[in-house]
């Protein structure tokens, strides 16, 4: 294990390598899951099913024990976009490389079919498209073709857009409902429309059930092939090998080689040779692929910072589907020192920071921060510091370098504050927590703060609450570890040789008398507490999904409806100037929230009809957001001194997708006024 991708519904999701360097990533079921018979029977009729597809163009099971303690299961990693993010960056598909998407998902759904198994959740974000090809990805929900399945009955399955007709009228999933699905997801990468259009799911179904799809646009040979895989009635639809063949002819016939005969059914049959023609003309963006870190035995050295958006896709596909939500994931990587754990971990906030909540840091701290000069008096003026042992010869915290992770038992080891300091510190974790939850109306969740002076961690502990979702935890631990960070980050500045405490943890106590608690997360404070790039703030996938959990402060929804109106009014006054612009499809697109972990405003619009697709769309999206926002965020900056968001990210949800493109991050204050 090397480092920590994200964590959902159903487990917690890990960067692993292999003992040859191969990276994996590995998901890790929750205890509370683990401990459901039932649910035992579905992971491990997965995993079963899982083990059986074999083929190109899929991301393959390498490992797994449903058995185990805490169950796991292990799959192959690929860098690259999901179709979904592609599109919104670059646009649709075109030439060999479209037919070269179609060739090998439907090559890809041939192997799942053969291996007596139906997907059931083909659409667009469980597509890799990576630098070898496509990847069909997620297995969480699918069953077997002869019907069996642990299930539970009277859920439909799949997502909105990207379900036959017959699931919709008779709840039948088979492989020709993955073929439907497949013809509306090629369509929807050669137009960048979906093919049903957008809005309510009821009236989607309609126009899945009704309507007649929007193929406009596709070239004719391929739009023959959809047309029929598009079919209403299941019996009309080709099979995945027939489409694959189909598909790949166009595709050699794209290289300009010309196809007849026995050449033509072994080209569409054998799957070397399809997965030969595809890597060969597939052309799309090289993705951003990180260097992963090596395990703690070879510490890597320091780099820049940058978001990993393919781990987190990676992550995301382990996971998705079978969390039934919106989940967020994030591995920073480089600077791979920035997080306690066996390399980095997702959990931990990094970069050069800023201010840390309304509550700010202790007085010692804030005039530990200043060389010269007056004291500061406005907290939020005061920055964490980011590397808060630079220079100190011989720090009490000795663990800056330790790349290990929370053991069992030191929590249990861990002991109430002693001393002025101790106590000091744990009373501004608790308030920081205390406040960062209770504009979100969670402040029930008290956290207590206990240290272990050998393992030299400070541990934040919740619970116990036996009915508490996991979005629930997930803001707790991001909120209890940001606080922890940042109020050791100043001691460590304030004091460094006598502060001994650099580490913290997370954990979450299931009942009273616990011998030891669930860990939610862990890190180091002595490389930040931010995620920025360039010291600049960075929205976050974790950050926007916890912006979506409605506020119960009552200056934050006042200042959201404002500034929604306004942002609305002004995109529609830049819409109407002309710049190739259009509106959204729907009065209420645009929505605000915040994240009073890292203090970012979110202003992200439901995108159902494309009108965010390209990037000089997205770039006058952006222009309008901060002109229209930023005077009310500095507005309320200036009149308010516990008001602390200046810091803005602009995201969209494409389509019907349930992932949100982030497209950028900013911050109100001028430069020369930041911390």
């Amino acid at each position: 294990m090397v480092g920590r991708l994200g964590a959902g519904g159903m487990g917690t999701v890990y960067a692993a390598l292999t003992d040859d360097g191969v990276r994996v990533a590995v998901k890790v079921i929750h205890p509370v899951q683990a401990g459901d018979p039932e649910f035992r029977a579905r992971f491990r009729r997965e995993i079963r099913l899982s083990a059986r597809v074999q083929g190109p163009f899929l991301l393959p099971l390498l490992a797994a024990d449903p058995d185990a303690d805490a169950p796991w299961l292990a799959t192959a990693y690929a860098p690259g976009p999901t179709l979904a993010q592609h599109l919104a960056a670059h646009g649709p598909l075109t030439n060999a490389t479209l037919y070269a998407f179609a060739t090998g998902t439907a090559q890809a759904l041939a192997a799942i079919h053969a291996a007596g198994v139906v997907h059931r959740d083909v659409k667009p974000q469980n597509v890799l498209l990576t630098p070898a090809g496509p990847r069909v990805l997620d297995f969480g929900i699918a069953h077997a073709a002869d019907g069996t399945s642990v299930t539970r009955t009277g859920v439909l399955t799949g997502s909105p857009g990207w379900i036959s007709p017959e699931h919709y009228r008779d709840g039948v999933t088979a492989v020709e409902g993955d073929l439907f699905a497949w013809g509306a997801l090629v369509a929807h990468a050669a137009t960048g429309r979906l093919p049903f259009g957008s809005g309510a799911p009821e009236a989607v179904a309609y126009r899945v059930m009704s309507g007649e799809p929007d193929l406009d646009g596709i070239p004719e040979a391929l739009k023959e092939i959809l047309e029929k895989a598009l079919a209403k009635e299941p019996a009309e639809r080709p099979d995945a090998a027939g489409a694959a063949e189909s598909c790949a002819r166009l595709l050699a016939a794209e290289s300009t080689q010309s196809l007849n005969g026995d050449t033509a059914t072994r080209e569409g049959n054998d799957p070397v040779v399809v997965g030969e023609l595809v890597t060969a003309l597939w052309s799309v963006p090289a993705p951003d692929d990180p260097s992963w870190p090596a395990p703690a035995s070879a510490p890597p050295k320091r780099a820049s910072r940058r978001r990993a958006v393919v781990a987190v896709l990676v992550a995301a596909a382990v996971v998705g589907a079978a969390t039934g939500g919106v989940l967020a994931f994030r591995q920073e990587v480089g600077d791979t020192d920035s997080a306690d754990g066996a390399g980095t971990t997702a959990s931990t906030s990094t970069g050069a920071g800023d201010s840390g909540t309304a509550s700010g840091p202790t007085a010692s701290a804030m005039s530990g921060t200043e060389a010269t000069g007056p004291a500061v008096t406005d907290p939020r003026a005061v920055p964490v510091p980011a590397d808060p042992l630079a220079g100190v010869a011989d720090p009490a915290f000795t663990r800056a370098d330790d790349e290990t992770q929370p053991v069992p038992g030191e929590w249990s080891a861990s002991r109430d504050a002693t001393g002025t300091q101790e106590r000091k510190a744990a009373a501004d974790v608790v308030e920081q927590v205390t406040a960062m939850l209770a504009t979100k109306d969670m402040s029930f969740m008290k956290p207590t703060v206990t240290f272990n002076r050998r393992a030299q961690t400070v541990m934040v502990t919740g619970g116990p609450i036996s009915t508490l979702t996991d979005d629930y935890k997930e803001v707790f631990r991001r909120a209890s570890e940001t606080a922890a960070c940042t109020t050791l980050a100043h001691r460590l500045k304030d004091a460094p040789t006598s502060w001994p405490y650099g580490r913290f943890s997370v954990y979450w106590k299931d009942h009273d008398g616990q011998d030891e608690a669930t860990i939610l997360g862990f890190g180091r404070a002595t490389s930040g507490c931010y995620s920025e790039e360039a010291g600049q703030r960075q929205g976050t996938d974790e950050g926007i999904v916890t912006a979506q959990l409605p506020s119960s402060d009552r200056n934050e929804i006042r200042v959201a409806g404002d500034t929604v109106k306004a942002i609305t009014t002004a995109w529609k006054t830049r819409v109407a100037e002309g710049h190739g612009l259009e509106p959204f499809d729907h009065d209420d697109a645009i929505t605000l929230g915040f994240d009073p972990v890292e203090k970012v405003v979110y202003v992200w619009a439901l995108d159902g009809n494309g009108a965010l697709s390209g990037r000089a769309q997205q770039s006058h999206f952006q222009d309008v957001v901060t002109k229209a926002a930023c005077p009310k965020l500095l507005a309320e900056y200036n009149s308010d001194k516990h008001w602390n968001y200046t810091h803005w990210a602009v995201a969209a949800y494409q389509g019907n997708s349930a992932w949100p493109q982030l497209f950028s991050s900013g911050n109100c204050l001028p430069a020369e006024s930041r911390p």
